[in-house]
């Protein structure tokens, strides 16, 4: 039979058994003007293959209102002129360490735990999404000519649920739109995630980093035939803000992988190249064993020290996985293409313009509203950004403590216009009781919603109340800033500075400033000395920057730099440092 095909015990491309050697690129982590680059990095380390997630809530972060759903088409006609495969993995949910896991806050936040079930409205919504994004796949598939050889269906939902009315309403409707190549899913190598997220008729495979002959054998106690597949072969990890940097031994990987091979079975390298959550869009994650632990927000980066770096660049890991490849190759791997340029020389950017917060909020910002109890994020329709909450607390009363109930995830506390603290989610009463009369701002930042586990989904902001004492503060006024007010530059720019100079260093606000570039190229932007915010350069968002580390420093892609004059702004939340940054 013509095209490609699930056989009995390999994948098939017009009759020919074939292996898949694939490997994990997100379209949205790599600047559009750097997908060949990466490609032909895939292509040079041995791979015939590339995977991609599609995150619904950036494609459409309100309802109806779609956003470059073609860039998937786009990428997807990159990786035919590359000469390589495409497996898409739509989600709905696709975890990938991103905001929300994929899922719309618009979704999640009226729905709550009836998403990624048969909750007629769940469904409703992601048929609808379903119909405008399909189109850009079924076009480009292998029968007709494109890269499309396999559709995923959900995302390792064993580790979630057990709907299989929701599986099933999945998969009849990807058939449906016209996914004529074969569907698949994809769970932990353990009973209850496979019993729980396969479908019965679609192929079924497994996600790991080790130990591939013992996940094998429990896949194959479940479906004794087709082909072996590890969808997810996790060669790195992700970091966590304030956590250590994760490494994986390039040595270790290259075992491990060749293990998968040795299986007869196909892999995906997940990540083969990372890049950058940029736009703020890094997900959390919740620790303990049933991730319902403390809050664990990912950095900006996600390297994932995969063999090719955020920046493009083969590891060590890569050429040893290179090796591994070879020994699969039909001929000789072509050869490794040559590096972006990089930045020439250090570049020092005075940020020579300065804007309270306040000032930020009254002219990007919504609406100030008065609620009788603190709106979350969701009821104010902010998927990523800042809310001003605004008590007052009456009097004459006093001092108690006050507490920020049910607190995701910070906030920087006024109070008469003094700043009094920072509250948490672990510690959230401030430090120093308050006595009325007083007027009290809580500016509070979510630092990524939750992308794995039961508590995918939850909610941003104050969820429970502001208490003095044991009393609840009502007459809530609250007023949100989201972060894609920035693609306005023109509203930006018109922001009015005060007396056209940077605030003293500590004051949190908006910083703008120029720089001059001569031999434009990839660079990293540092800003020693600085807080919590986030960084735009020619209007590109690259993403959250913190002071606890692990990551120092933000990637910059060399086509965001142009040669002359470029613009830098960055929206620091909690403590500025000296009005400059650097670019190397």
């Amino acid at each position: 039979m013509a095209g490609f095909r699930v056989g009995e015990d390999d994948f098939e491309v017009d009759g020919r058994p074939v292996r898949l050697l694939s490997g994990a690129l997100h379209y949205f982590r790599v600047h559009e003007g750097q997908w060949g680059h990466r490609l032909a990095m895939l292509r040079a380390m041995g791979l015939n293959c590339v995977e991609t997630y599609v995150p619904w809530n950036l494609h459409e972060p309100r309802p109806g209102e779609l956003r470059d759903v073609g860039a998937l088409g786009r990428f997807l006609d990159a990786v035919r002129e590359a000469g390589l495969w495409a497996i898409v993995r739509p989600g709905p949910y696709i975890c990938a360490e991103w905001e929300n896991g994929g899922l719309p806050h618009w979704v999640t936040g009226p729905l709550g735990s009836r998403v990624r079930t048969r909750d007629g409205e769940f469904l409703a919504a992601v048929d609808r999404w379903f119909a405008a994004l399909l189109p850009q796949v079924v076009e480009r598939q292998f029968d007709r000519g494109g890269p499309v050889i396999m559709v995923q269906v959900e995302n390792e939902y064993g580790s979630y649920g057990s709907d299989q009315v929701y599986l099933a309403h999945l998969a009849d409707g990807l058939r449906g739109l016209g996914v004529t190549v074969p569907l698949f899913t994809s769970d932990g190598p353990d009973d209850h995630m496979l019993t729980g997220g396969s479908v019965p008729g679609v192929l079924a495979t497994a996600n790991f980093g080790s130990n591939a002959r013992r996940a094998f054998e429990t896949l194959r106690r479940y479906r004794p035939k087709g082909p072996l597949m590890c969808m997810e072969f996790w060669c790195g990890w992700f970091d966590h803000w304030g956590a250590d940097h994760v490494v994986r031994d390039a040595e270790d990987a290259a075992a491990a992988l060749r293990e998968i091979l040795e299986c007869g079975a196909s892999v995906n390298l997940y990540m083969a190249h990372g890049g950058t959550s940029f736009g703020g869009w890094a997900g959390a994650n919740r620790a303990g064993p049933l991730h319902e632990g403390r809050l664990q927000p990912d950095v900006t980066s996600y390297d994932y020290d995969a063999p090719v770096d955020e920046h493009g660049r083969p590891t060590e890991k890569f050429w040893r996985f290179r090796e591994v490849f070879a020994e699969y190759a039909d001929g000789p791997l072509p050869d490794v293409p040559e590096q972006p340029a990089a930045l020439a020389g250090a570049v020092t950017a005075e940020l020579t313009s300065y804007v309270p917060l306040d000032a930020v909020l009254e002219g990007l910002g919504s609406a100030e509203g008065e609620y009788a109890v603190p709106p979350t994020f969701e009821d104010l329709d902010v998927d990523r950004g800042l809310v001003r909450y605004s008590v007052d607390v009456p009097g004459p009363r006093r001092a108690y403590p006050l507490r920020a109930a049910g607190l995701r995830d910070r906030a920087v506390v006024y109070v008469d216009g003094v700043r009094a603290g920072v509250l948490t989610e672990d510690d959230p009463v401030l430090a120093e009781p308050v006595a009325g009369p007083a007027r009290v701002e809580l500016w509070v930042e979510s630092l990524g919603r939750v992308n794995y586990g039961p508590r995918t989904g939850e909610s941003k902001g104050i969820t429970g109340g502001v208490l003095h004492e044991r009393q609840y503060l009502h007459g809530v006024r609250a007023r949100a800033l989201r972060l894609d007010a920035f693609d306005d530059a023109d509203a930006v720019r018109a922001l009015a500075a005060v007396d056209g100079s940077p605030g003293s260093p500590g004051a949190a606000g908006l910083y703008r400033g120029t720089f001059e570039v001569s031999g434009a190229g990839d660079a990293e932007l540092e800003l020693p000395g600085w807080g919590r915010g986030f960084v735009w350069v020619n209007g590109f968002n690259l993403g959250r920057y913190w002071s606890v580390g692990p990551q120092h420093s933000l990637y910059v892609p060399g086509p965001v730099l142009r040669e002359g004059r470029n613009e830098v702004w960055v929206l620091e939340t909690e403590a500025a440092g000296e009005p400059r940054v650097t670019l190397s």
